[in-house]
């Protein structure tokens, strides 16, 4: 992790900045440069933001405050993200951080589908870089993001019927692989979400199960789901990333919730990943190329120097696994996706 101040510098400047823009597209900002310091390409960050600022909106507007009592009616309003971010920023200035998280993350795992689950991703990042080094990360601008991120999320809060259940495979990989495609691939998430209707049953992330069992699990399907992208990124790659990007932003939460949260954390993680498979997957697999002897440091500087934000998140993920056919997977978004610049 940077701790030379330019991550912090950039959450700052970014926090003058909305989580969305055109009212639908994520400002993926928060979330690429955390990557960039956390790989050591801290000196690459604001020429990023430089690139990236003619994406970037201005602060929403304010409604009407959110408090303890009225959150529920508030909850899942994009027009209130503004009201969300100010309650969030409110509650991590006055509590521990890990208290506010452990309060409010079972509330709105439900709800991940939101804004294409690019919340629960802002939020992953948020929470390591207070993780990192120890006290040293817990710092204002990154309360203030987990407060942006977790603000995000309840505003796009989107739950879904539980699709019905289709008959199960024994490991993460084997039930990607059995996830039905919806019958019309067209649109955006949200229509295609509805769409989701039947997922099969992963036996490895099935109640009940033990904390450490179900990080195991949650680590598994990560992999998986990195894996897959080596050989499926060739459909809609953009929105496929997110299939190993959301359960891996769970992932990194764990550590700080209380351990009675990791198995519906896995649930939770389990069926976005599927549906994510379910609505952009293409039917069959192509081979994949090995990396070869390249290492994870040249993949990551590839996917810094190629820019493109899904690229950088995807390879941040890609190098938490680490081996041939992740990175393989990484260098096949930055061959397929179109470069920032």
């Amino acid at each position: 992790m940077d701790t030379t101040g330019t991550l912090d510098e950039a959450l700052e400047r970014l926090h003058t900045h909305g989580p969305e823009r055109l009212s639908r597209l994520t400002n993926h900002a928060p979330m690429a440069v955390e990557s960039l310091a956390v790989h050591g390409q801290a000196g690459s960050v604001h020429r990023w933001l430089d690139l990236y600022a003619d994406r970037l909106e201005d602060f929403p507007a304010l409604h009407a405050p959110v408090n303890d009592s009225n959150w529920q009616a508030a909850l899942g309003d994009p027009r209130r993200a503004a009201d969300w971010i100010a309650y969030f920023a409110r509650l991590v200035d006055e509590q521990p951080w890990r208290e506010v998280l452990a309060a409010w993350w079972p509330r709105l795992l439900p709800g991940m589908y939101g804004g294409a689950a690019h919340p629960v991703i802002r939020v992953g990042h948020a929470v390591r870089t207070l993780l990192a080094d120890g006290e040293g990360g817990e710092n204002a601008p990154r309360r203030t993001e987990l407060a942006h991120g977790l603000g995000y999320w309840a505003a796009r809060h989107l739950p879904v019927q539980p699709p019905a259940p289709l008959p199960g495979a024994r490991t993460a990989a084997q039930a990607l692989d059995a996830v039905p495609p919806v019958d019309v691939r067209q649109g955006g998430f949200p229509d295609r979400l509805a769409r989701v209707t039947r997922l099969p049953v992963w036996e490895g992330s099935q109640a009940p199960i033990e904390p450490d069992e179900a990080r195991q699990k949650l680590a598994e399907l990560v992999r998986a789901a990195t894996h897959r992208y080596a050989t499926h990124g060739h459909g809609d790659e953009t929105m496929l990333v997110h299939a190993a990007t959301a359960p891996n932003a769970v992932l990194r939460v764990l550590p700080a919730l209380p351990r009675t949260l990791w198995a519906p954390s896995l649930h939770a993680a389990w069926t976005a990943s599927a549906a994510v498979t379910s609505m952009y997957a293409p039917d069959a697999p192509v081979p994949y190329a090995s990396p070869g002897s390249i290492t994870p440091e040249e993949v990551f500087e590839r996917a810094t120097a190629h820019g493109d934000e899904h690229v950088i998140k995807l390879t941040d993920t890609a190098l938490d696994i680490g081996d041939e056919q992740a990175l393989a997977a990484a260098l096949r978004a930055i061959e397929l996706s179109e470069p920032l610049v």
